[in-house]
């Protein structure tokens, strides 16, 4: 998706001056900024970032409404308990970022870079992560519902003590899960990954497989 073809795109405004918390933005174009400093609780709707840089910013309970995030880096940010729906991140750098207790529904990360982001305890309904690259993502103790990973590497991915529900990794393009088998209850996986798995499942029941 482009800008141009944005469903509100002929509303955005372009974004000037600081942004503030606590603080209401509504088709708003944010655009090659640098975001920096408290922003708690700032909710955005309908609008669009593009070349968005941050790092260190606050972000806690933020909320992002049918948003739209394009090129943008993200580094060492605090989201946790922020609120994402209707929003697609696309070609967007997120790392060391604290994102746990989030709310993520209806939301599509594409061609999307997540190291080291800490979704602990997040709810995470009706999402798709598209040729995104997951390493280090920590989904321990979260609720995932109707989550797909088309052509998606997972590398290092916790789910130890997820809830999971119709969650398919049956296009995953790699599946790299420390915990075996743990947090896997409720996923849909294909042969070829039951088979990769297999040593992790007998482990985990005391099966010793010699030939």
């Amino acid at each position: 998706m482009r800008l141009e073809d944005l469903p509100y795109a002929h509303l955005l405004q372009r974004h000037t001056g600081p942004l503030r918390a606590d603080t209401r933005y509504d088709t708003v174009h944010f655009d090659d900024l640098d975001l920096t400093g408290q922003l708690g609780g700032a909710h955005f709707l309908e609008c669009a970032f593009t070349g968005i840089r941050a790092e260190n910013a606050k972000l806690r309970r933020a909320g992002f409404n049918d948003a739209w995030l394009h090129g943008g880096r993200l580094v060492g940010v605090d989201l946790a308990e922020s609120e994402w729906q209707d929003t697609e991140i696309d070609s967007t750098v997120l790392a060391g970022i604290s994102a746990h207790s989030s709310a993520i529904r209806r939301t599509v990360f594409r061609q999307c870079k997540l190291e080291a982001v800490n979704l602990r305890g997040a709810t995470l309904r009706d999402v798709v992560f598209e040729d995104c690259l997951l390493r280090d993502v920590d989904l321990a103790e979260a609720k995932l519902t109707n989550v797909t990973f088309p052509g998606s590497t997972l590398n290092d991915v916790r789910l130890r003590g997820a809830t999971l529900k119709s969650v398919d990794l049956r296009r995953a393009a790699g599946l790299d899960l420390p915990d075996g088998h743990q947090g896997l209850r409720g996923a849909i996986i294909s042969t070829h990954q039951l088979l990769d798995l297999a040593p992790q499942f007998a482990q985990a029941l005391g099966i010793v497989v010699k030939e």
